[in-house]
């Protein structure tokens, strides 16, 4: 039992090579923990008293000590090395404006004096979460909507500063990209039109500061531009901040221009409209405060029961355990009558870790060649942070693990089909797994793409071959109605049977599966876009100038060119890199097939490389 002391079965299930449905019989046997015990759990991590479990809060630590005692409950012990299941990681758990000041001065030198916020108690300015924490004095040039579009093999190129000279100057330029725009256009514009590449190319053109405006015809008109945070956050090199509409009206109306006009001509989307010099110098001093947080993984293992010599010695199985508090900035989806409630996070995913429980209680009882890691992940709704920390810092070297399996939302299983997604990343998985789920009788429905929303795309992106189970989302997903007496615990067990049978081969099975790097499909505006693919693994962990990597795909461009783990890339196709996002927009520069210098900082030298990028379709 989950809840319970472990009892003292044991059954064996020795040899993989023989019948595979005789394996599934030989786990079922083992007894599957009654419907009532993975509900006890579900409603023990999805009840109020975690309030939902966000990462880095007392609830999601309250849930770690829970999951710390069904760990040992099962037999688990802590990881070779290690003496403690929690396995600590650091985040970015928000952001604060502490006091943003702007002023305003003419050509003379003389004051100006700024439009009173559009209500009483806002704010006229704001800083943006990626500027740097100083001050910055400097003239002002209006640079439309401050985007730069390299020229495609259409011919279609666009450029905001094309004209104008900001080095040491202040950008000013409009949020979003031009209403008007259509089709392919459109889709180019909407591309690098964030704000942090706006900054990116801001930075690339001279300029020490940013002022971003939402103009009168753009969606949110007239609005400060949020202060949203990310968890990889580095800051963009320069100062940068949001001004309100009226604000924004009277810094271009210095030059005689209407915002409202100006912004009429650029939606147009022509590329040859110009920005233009402002009278003003500006004195803009953002001040940010960061505030770091820690988030908690709870990671336990069953040691092999058998002294035999494998290849790749673990198996890990995995699921997240964290969820949105009481709902996190734009992840929540709340109605209006329910922003504000806790949200429990029941199929999303205390049934995946109810689960992941489950399994290890029946894989207690069977003979394994391979030890079976049990992780309990959290920052997975912030951006799978957990599991990324876990392949970056690994506690056990992730090319001794020869499998992962993922659990993510396996509660509400419909029509008694169940996902089983990333089957592409290894050959075997197809029929290994329809073979097994013979017994057990689930309608199958396999995805190939390993490159999901949810942990497994850690694991497969370090090489590892993996598997998630999902049984669909649903209309409470990220709402606070996601509640234990929502799932279908039926369902789940029959999943535990299917996952235990494929974990009980793979503890036996004397050679791991074989890892396929499955090409990746990028989605935009629903067509699909050839992407550059490099093979680079970022380590977020690490706070330095330029793209730490944590490792190279094996046989990928970057290994090939000579990348190694460790590097810090500092510089890409003539483009410096600061961070993740200068890198990524960098690779806009990249062509299919084509050498790209790239310059990487190993061990404080500095060192030349070529690059050839391949297409991901």
């Amino acid at each position: 039992m989950i809840l319970g002391p472990r009892g003292d079965r044991t059954m064996r299930a020795r040899t993989w090579t023989g019948s595979l449905v005789g394996l599934v019989v030989l786990v079922v046997a083992c007894g599957p923990p009654p419907p009532h015990d993975t509900r006890t759990v579900v409603e023990t991590l999805a009840s109020d008293d975690y309030e939902g479990r966000l990462t880095g809060s007392t609830g999601e630590q309250m849930a770690a000590h829970y999951l710390i005692g069904q760990l040992q409950s099962v037999g688990a012990e802590p990881l070779p090395g290690h003496n403690a299941y929690r396995h600590e990681f650091p985040f970015n758990a928000g952001i604060e404006d502490t006091g943003t000041t702007i002023a305003l001065a003419d050509a003379e030198g003389a004051s100006v004096e700024l439009p009173a916020p559009a209500a009483e108690g806002m704010r006229s300015v704001r800083g943006l979460a990626f500027s740097e924490t100083a001050a910055v004095e400097a003239p002002l040039v209006f640079a439309g909507y401050g985007l730069s579009v390299p020229e495609a093999a259409d011919g279609f190129s666009y450029d905001s500063y094309a004209t104008l000279d900001v080095e040491g100057k202040i950008a000013v330029v409009l949020r979003y990209f031009p209403e008007e725009s259509e089709g392919d256009v459109r889709g180019e514009l909407s591309r690098v039109a964030g704000l942090r590449n706006k900054a990116f190319v801001a930075r690339e053109r001279g300029a020490v500061g940013l002022i971003v405006v939402t103009g009168p015809t753009s969606p949110n008109a007239g609005e400060l531009a949020p202060l949203t945070f990310d968890n990889a956050m580095g800051e963009a090199g320069l100062v940068a901040a949001t001004v309100d509409g009226a604000l924004g009206a009277g810094i271009i109306e210095s030059a005689g221009r209407s915002l409202a006009e100006v912004q009429a001509e650029l939606d147009t989307a022509n590329p040859h409209i110009a920005g233009f010099d402002l009278p003003l110098t500006a004195s803009l001093d953002v001040r940010l405060e960061r505030q770091p947080g820690t988030g908690h993984n709870v990671i336990g293992w069953l040691p092999p029961t058998n002294d035999a010599e494998v290849d790749k010695p673990y198996l890990l199985l995995g699921a997240h355990y964290d969820h949105l508090g009481r709902g996190r900035g734009g992840d929540s989806l709340a109605r209006d009558d329910e922003v504000g409630e806790i949200h429990n996070g029941a199929d999303d995913n205390a049934s995946g870790t109810a689960a992941v429980l489950a399994i290890g209680e029946r894989l207690a009882d069977v003979e394994r060649d391979r030890g079976v890691i049990l992780a309990f992940w959290s920052g997975e709704e912030l951006g799978l942070l957990g599991s990324d920390d876990f392949v970056e810092r690994p506690p056990v070297p992730t090319e001794d693990i020869a499998a992962y399996l993922n659990f993510d939302m396996v509660g509400r299983l419909r029509e008694n089909t169940v996902n089983v997604q990333a089957v592409g990343s290894s050959s075997i998985w197809t029929d290994l797994v329809e073979e097994l789920n013979e017994p057990v009788g689930l309608t199958l429905s396999f995805v190939a793409d390993p490159y999901l929303p949810t942990d497994v795309r850690s694991l497969n992106d370090a090489g590892v071959p993996s598997l998630n189970f999902f049984t669909g989302s649903h209309e409470e997903y990220h709402r606070p109605s996601d509640d234990a007496d929502t799932l279908n615990y039926e369902g789940i067990a029959k999943i535990v049977d299917l996952a235990s049978a494929v974990t009980a081969n793979l503890a036996l099975r004397p050679e791991p599966p074989d890892f396929v790097e499955v090409e990746r499909e990028e989605q935009q505006g629903g067509t699909a876009m050839m992407r550059i693919y490099t093979g680079t693994i970022p380590d977020y962990t690490q706070e330095t100038d330029g793209l730490a990597l944590s490792g190279v795909v094996a046989g990928g461009p970057a290994a090939e060119a000579g990348l190694e783990g460790g590097d810090v890339i500092v510089s890409l196709a003539g483009r410096e890199v600061g961070d993740i996002y200068d890198y990524m927009f960098a690779l806009d520069l990249l062509r299919v097939g084509q050498p790209s210098e790239v310059i990487v900082d190993r061990d404080g030298e500095r060192i030349t490389l070529e690059l050839i990028p391949r297409a991901r379709e």
